[in-house]
């Protein structure tokens, strides 16, 4: 069984200098080191629930196809045509009737992303349809959530996720769907997010309604180093889960101490995952360049619940929507600081341990630190 423990530093530590949150430099070679080589969540497999379902998604500079062939398989697909590269699709979702066809000569794809007729290309000596499939990227799917890897040759995902594998079962997350959806356009890097997300130390300020419900002091964690970091913190005496009220009137998904507590885990590189008693929520960010991430925001709730008459997530959503907005809004606060020529790194608290685990992991990967 894993231990958990507070946050905490072995050593004086200190926060990343400026410019990793403000060089397009920088930004550039995350893309190419990590972005178009890790796997990164872009959605859940409902999305694709029927044969024909398809999705876009914008990752890493890249426009892929996410596809559902008849045989209920999920695809990943370059959306570049063979012929002249053109893109073969531009709605966002939607779903093909049985194949993907190029608006310009009409080369027909599978779902599969086999080609299946080019127009005259009979009259080309040697030309083989076979030779011409649409390019794909791995895709993995692990708790109901897809994941993508643009690199030729990724590591697996059951090996790059192996300590998350099974982890969470107990909140039956493939059965859970997707209750509510908030987009945000927030004007901070990417790093600045998922560092605010790994502490409660700026809880009691910036987080009152939350602080009543949840301790900032009583977080303890059982990742603290490595790709995936997080654990959990306490709910409060009498309190039943991180809504309005602190109540809910929806059953808890488990059981025994977690119950009493809230789990968050950031996912490397763009994945929050919180683990509540009654409902799943995460966070997906979308960098857009140093200064600017999309991030989306979905809470997950049992099936069965939301076919209730009666069903009603704004308890928790709103709850979440107004943290997320104070989280943002000091985020960007933090974006125009790092930014001033007076910003040098200053040194982190003990309840920032794992924001400097993050750093060390973010420097690894970078190819700054062994």
């Amino acid at each position: 069984m894993s231990a958990f423990r507070k946050a905490a530093l072995s050593d004086v530590a200190y926060t990343l200098p400026g410019h990793y949150y403000t060089s397009i430099e920088i930004y550039r070679e995350e893309m190419s080191r990590f972005f178009a080589c890790d796997w990164v969540c872009v959605g859940r497999i409902e999305q694709l629930a029927h044969p024909g379902d398809y999705m876009l998604v914008n990752w890493a500079n890249e426009n892929l196809i996410l596809t559902c062939d008849r045989d209920n398989r999920i695809h990943a697909l370059f959306n570049v045509c063979r012929h002249r590269g053109t893109r073969l699709c531009t709605e966002a979702q939607g779903q093909f009737s049985e194949s993907i066809q190029c608006p310009y000569h009409a080369w027909t794809y599978g779902l599969d992303g086999r080609l299946l007729n080019a127009r005259n290309m009979y009259e080309v000596d040697g030309f083989d349809h076979a030779d011409y499939p649409l390019r794909t990227a791995a895709i993995a799917e692990w708790e109901g959530f897809l994941f993508i890897n643009l690199a030729s040759e990724p590591v697996l995902f059951e090996v790059a996720f192996a300590p998350l594998i099974n982890k969470f079962t107990a909140w039956h997350i493939p059965d859970l769907r997707v209750g509510q959806r908030i987009e945000y356009d927030v004007r901070a890097n990417w790093k600045m997010i998922v560092q605010n997300y790994s502490e409660c130390y700026h809880c009691p300020l910036i987080h009152p309604a939350l602080a009543q419900i949840s301790h900032w002091q009583s977080g303890r964690n059982d990742l603290s180093e490595g790709p995936f970091l997080g654990g959990y913190m306490l709910l409060n005496e009498d309190e039943r889960s991180m809504t309005t009220t602190g109540q809910t009137s929806r059953p808890a998904l488990v059981t025994g101490e977690n119950v009493h507590r809230v789990y968050y885990y950031a996912i490397f590189p763009t994945m929050l995952l919180s683990l509540h008693p009654d409902y799943v929520m995460v966070h997906t960010l979308w960098p857009d360049g140093p200064a600017r991430t999309r991030v989306v925001c979905e809470w997950l709730f049992a099936a069965d619940e939301m076919a209730k008459s009666h069903f009603d997530p704004s308890d928790a959503v709103e709850f979440w929507d107004m943290t997320n907005r104070q989280d943002w809004h000091v985020c960007e606060l933090s974006q125009e600081g790092v930014s001033s020529r007076a910003y040098t790194p200053g040194p982190y608290a003990q309840q920032e341990g794992l924001l400097y685990a993050f750093d060390q992991e973010y420097l690894r990967r970078m190819g700054y630190q062994k």
